[in-house]
């Protein structure tokens, strides 16, 4: 098992959502097909046939709670797998 199928893992595991590295998550989304933009503290992605848009934050070097939800339940209605 990779490195990103363990983050996918924890994510969907749902058990530690404010446990999370921001580098994982960051690098995860990118190596899911995700476009990155970077505005101040704001990490925007953007995919080809997603209509949400994924924006996060830093919450000291851990991802927040929130919004790894909000990744989870993106990974769930899309079926995104690590490639």
């Amino acid at each position: 098992m990779g490195k990103h199928d363990k983050v996918i893992d924890a994510i969907l595991r749902g058990t530690s959502d404010a446990n999370i590295a921001f580098e994982d998550i960051r690098g995860l989304l990118v190596n899911l097909g995700f476009d990155e933009r970077i505005r101040g503290s704001h990490h925007l992605y953007r995919k080809h046939g997603i209509d949400e848009k994924i924006n996060i934050q830093r919450a000291g070097n851990k991802a927040k709670p929130y919004q790894v939800r909000q990744i989870r339940e993106i990974i769930l209605k899309y079926h995104l797998t690590s490639e």
